[in-house]
């Protein structure tokens, strides 16, 4: 019997062929941390070691991103805090406000093809784009990987998801996410990898493919991953000089899988993820005319260049509608010049847009942005739980890019196919 592809990976990072449900210490490839979560992984490494020194500096990358600029006493005084511990480990340490730790993680080239990666992150999972397996974990296991570069895990079963047909215009991998979740539930895939495939996904640019790896966890998997291929080739090679593919693995054709899932996109209509479950998924007809009082663009799931793109290309020469506040934020620095420089922030600002500097913004209720009682959001990002963007008695509704471009010119959910 065959291999799958992160059963190949694990295999390689602890030394022996292994197969799904076995138990491994695995060798970390690359390990993350952010301002949110890297205070209590610091306080375990230094107690593990006794203020010791870490397996490997070269390896773990720190960002901030979830409070930044400091919007709090207790957020600064976390900043200083892991400023100086990278500068004591010798740590790269992106602290000045380069943007999404996932977006930086991928974009500054941390992460290749059969690498095991993880992070103190839930959305860690983004990076299985590129056939890495990437998964989140505690701050406490952190510590422990600061200490001794290795991990125990439990070798997860596969998902595949076959996903097949030409998307319609204004249907993006945002809609094949959510339509996804929303088929096997929020629970559907716990502890699975969830491998996306077919033809759909092998026609989707790396930034489509980061969307949908990124949103695996809202299933409960382990991770997403998709095999590597030209596109990642392509990818991977105007961000890295001299990239070359050394040794892709990809799954085998014998392979076992838990549970294979299969969609026809051909017919998919644009889908919205109902307040309070990711997995309350429904076509965009279903909640059409619903009136908004934010509409936020943005986030490590749909704050790439491409989104932006999406969204100003509907937005040019539109105004956002009265009462409604259009927040965008792209996911790093160099995504907003590019922007800048393409004209997308004057598309914005002149339809009446704030365009902020790159963080992960009211995503999760951390920092500006935030909804009041009553009020509804639509977002682009990954969660719309009670509480998530603010308080606890307001709504959000999931969506991709160009429904939040509509949604924002209407005042109200909108098809962006329609517009």
């Amino acid at each position: 019997m065959g291999q799958t592809l992160s059963e190949k990976i694990f295999s390689k990072a602890s030394g022996k062929e292994v197969k799904a449900g076995e138990f491994v210490f695995a060798e970390i490839d690359r390990a993350m941390i952010h301002d949110i979560t890297g205070p209590l992984a610091i306080k375990v490494f230094n107690e593990i070691t006794n203020n010791g020194k870490v397996w490997d500096p070269s390896k773990i990358v720190i960002a901030f991103d979830h409070q930044v600029p400091a919007d709090s006493i207790n957020a600064a005084e976390n900043h200083k805090l892991l400023r100086k511990f990278a500068k004591e480990q010798g740590i790269l340490n992106y602290d000045v406000y380069e943007g999404i730790a996932h977006q930086i993680m991928v974009e500054r080239g941390h992460v290749l093809p059969g690498m095991l990666v993880v992070g103190a992150d839930s959305h860690t999972c983004m990076y299985g784009a590129l056939g890495a397996f990437s998964t989140g974990i505690g701050s406490t296991d952190m510590g422990s990987v600061f200490a001794l570069g290795k991990l125990w895990f439990k070798v997860p079963e596969t998902i595949r998801f076959i996903v097949e047909g030409k998307l319609q215009k204004r249907v993006y991998s945002k809609d094949v996410i959510l339509k996804l979740i929303g088929l096997v539930g929020a629970d559907g895939a716990n502890y699975c990898a969830c491998e996306f495939t077919g033809s759909t996904v092998r026609e989707m640019g790396m930034s489509e493919r980061l969307t949908m790896a990124n949103m695996a966890i809202e299933m409960g998997g382990k991770a997403g991953i998709i095999e590597p291929d030209k596109v990642t080739e392509n990818y991977l090679g105007e961000i890295i000089d001299g990239y070359e593919n050394p040794d892709w693995v990809f799954s085998d054709e014998d392979a076992s899988y838990k549970r294979i899932v299969e969609l026809d996109a051909t017919k998919l209509e644009p889908q919205v993820a109902k307040p309070h479950r990711v997995d309350n998924v429904v076509d965009v007809g279903e909640v059409e005319g619903v009136k908004v009082d934010q509409v936020f663009i943005g986030s490590c799931t749909n704050g790439r260049f491409e989104d932006l793109k999406i969204s100003a290309e509907m937005l040019e020469g539109e105004k956002v509608a009265r009462g409604v506040r259009l927040i965008v934020i792209p996911a790093t620095r160099s995504i907003y010049r590019k922007a800048l420089k393409d004209g997308l922030i004057d598309i914005f600002v002149d339809a009446g847009a704030i365009v902020e500097f790159p963080s992960c913004g009211p995503c999760m209720g951390g920092s500006f942005g935030l909804i009041g009682n009553g009020e509804v959001s639509v977002s682009t990002s990954n969660r719309n739980f009670v509480g998530r963007q603010g308080s606890p008695e307001g709504k959000i509704y999931l969506v991709s890019p160009a429904t939040a471009a509509a949604t924002a010119i209407y005042g109200e959910i909108t098809d962006p196919r329609k517009v």
